[in-house]
């Protein structure tokens, strides 16, 4: 169950992106997600194995993907500053063909993550409003 259970969800998957999962899942094993914040990469969501990528202790759990099919929650993490710039809005993680230019285990399978984005609801926004986030170093944090 998700640490965020009770909450308004920040992160989802559409049904493609899942399929991929699904199949990423067979090969690697446990899988994780790091929101980028630009360079190389562009600000492409970065799948890897869970634990290959060393999550920074101010990096920030958006949600943990229950996914049918996949026994682990892949768990999302973005770096706070990025986290800042997109706290007002439930990110979607979708899948589509290409190759991006990161070092996300997708790119082999002809396909790419991407990030689709809307604004909290009112009723969302209120009910996120005070409620501390886990952060990389397993501490609790409220973030305005």
């Amino acid at each position: 169950m998700s640490v965020y259970a009770t909450l308004p969800k920040r992160v989802e998957t559409t049904e493609v992106a899942n399929e991929l999962l699904r199949k990423l899942a067979a090969i690697h094993g446990p899988l994780m997600f790091h929101q980028s914040g630009g360079c190389c990469d562009g600000s492409a969501p970065m799948c890897y194995p869970a634990g290959e990528f060393r999550v920074g202790g101010a990096d920030v759990l958006l949600g943990e993907l229950e996914i049918d099919g996949i026994p682990d929650a892949i768990k999302v993490w973005i770096s706070l500053e990025q986290f800042e710039y997109w706290s007002h809005t439930a990110i979607s993680i979708d899948a589509v063909p290409g190759r991006g230019a990161g070092f996300s285990i997708e790119t082999p399978e002809g396909m790419r993550f991407i990030i689709r984005s809307r604004v909290f609801t009112d009723s969302e926004a209120i009910e996120l409003a005070g409620k501390p986030l886990l952060l990389g170093s397993g501490e609790e944090k409220l973030i305005v």
